[in-house]
């Protein structure tokens, strides 16, 4: 398929990185080393994955209320990219790790909104990309 846009590509592109827990949030520039560290922690659990049809959309209200919980990751862009038509500003992902899959999240015109990307693990869960996060960010 020649119009396939492989999403896994857009996170070291990333200017910034901001990860949220507990609804606290931290932001790491892309000279950081935690930004390196969550670049390769995001790579390696992608490097098998399956990008699939997106199913799910996202609502701005509800998916800010869920980001006050848990453990987030949002790669932040300089500029608005675009794959399959879907524009983003930056790319949001709940990290569980008992998932074996990810929703990935776009965020356009300030607001959490329309088609989520959607990316199987196969036989991975995000256990390891978890753990590699709260390090990171401790």
């Amino acid at each position: 398929m020649n119009d396939f846009c492989p999403i896994a590509e857009y996170f070291g592109k990333a200017s910034a990185v901001r990860v949220l827990n507990g609804g606290e949030e931290k932001v790491f520039g892309r000279e950081s080393a935690v930004f390196a560290e969550i670049a390769d922690a995001i790579g390696e659990m992608l490097s098998e994955a399956r990008q699939m049809p997106a199913f799910g959309v996202s609502i701005d209200k509800l998916t800010r209320e869920e980001m006050k919980k848990g453990l987030w990751v949002e790669f932040d862009y300089e500029k608005t990219m675009d794959c399959w038509n879907m524009p983003f500003d930056s790319l949001l992902i709940a990290v569980k790790a008992e998932y074996r899959g990810l929703n990935v999240v776009r965020k356009t015109d300030g607001k959490y909104q329309g088609r989520c990307f959607y990316v199987d693990l196969g036989n991975k869960d995000m256990s390891l990309f978890s753990e590699r996060v709260a390090r990171a960010i401790s």
